[in-house]
């Protein structure tokens, strides 16, 4: 079957693509400007120092999409925010954020789920390890910063509480009060280290030991 030839003023393919191209050009043309903005900006900034700023960009988009998301699925379900949160909530929340994030980001339990972005560096205090980034500059380093900074990694925790809190506030409350016990553990457990070692003695000296090498 013979081909139809495009008749007077009918679109051919290549006038497609080259129509393509032009927008393309015209794109390209109109983000100058913003890139050198950006660029300027980013070497103002970073004075030399490797920074991952296109990367943290990234990541909070990935933050308001996902709170954007959530906050239309909820929304699309037809759940009503509280009008108000007990105290009691608001601190087992609170407490519970600052935990977790802890965890996430200096725990050596949770080490493997950094260890793609991070190196070990050593111990940074009672049963936390120190690290740094293994990549400067790039998607790793953001994603290594956040994860072990107990900081950002916050942000982040809490809003994943909150959001469960509206969605499901009894599980909510029981993933929080797990933290919030550990939170309360880990106080009691310094306490204790503290006593041992002669806080509560006169002059904060420290118990003798008796001949198998155990305090008295």
């Amino acid at each position: 079957m013979t081909p139809v030839p495009p008749g007077p003023g009918m679109p051919t393919a290549g006038h497609g693509y080259r129509r393509g191209m032009a927008i393309t050009e015209d794109v390209q043309r109109m983000g100058a400007p913003l890139r050198r903005w950006a660029h300027t900006q980013k070497q103002e900034y970073t004075r030399g120092e490797e920074r991952p700023l296109g990367a943290d960009l990234g990541a909070m988009g990935v933050y308001v999409g996902l709170v954007g998301a959530a906050a239309a699925a909820i929304r699309a379900s037809g759940r009503e925010l509280p009008a108000r949160i007990p105290l009691g909530d608001a601190v087992l929340l609170t407490v519970g954020t600052f935990r977790l994030a802890r965890r996430i980001a200096k725990d050596p339990v949770t080490a493997p789920v950094r260890a793609p972005f991070v190196s070990y560096q050593g111990t940074s205090g009672e049963a936390e390890v120190a690290e740094e980034v293994r990549e400067h500059g790039g998607v790793k380093h953001a994603v290594g910063e956040l994860l072990t900074c107990p900081f950002c990694m916050a942000q982040w925790v809490g809003t994943g509480f909150v959001l469960g809190y509206v969605t499901a506030p009894r599980a909510t409350r029981l993933a929080a009060l797990t933290m919030t016990m550990v939170a309360g553990s880990d106080v009691l457990q310094f306490a204790y280290d503290a006593i041992q070692n002669g806080a509560l003695r006169p002059g904060g000296e420290a118990p003798p030991e008796d001949i198998t090498g155990q305090m008295v």
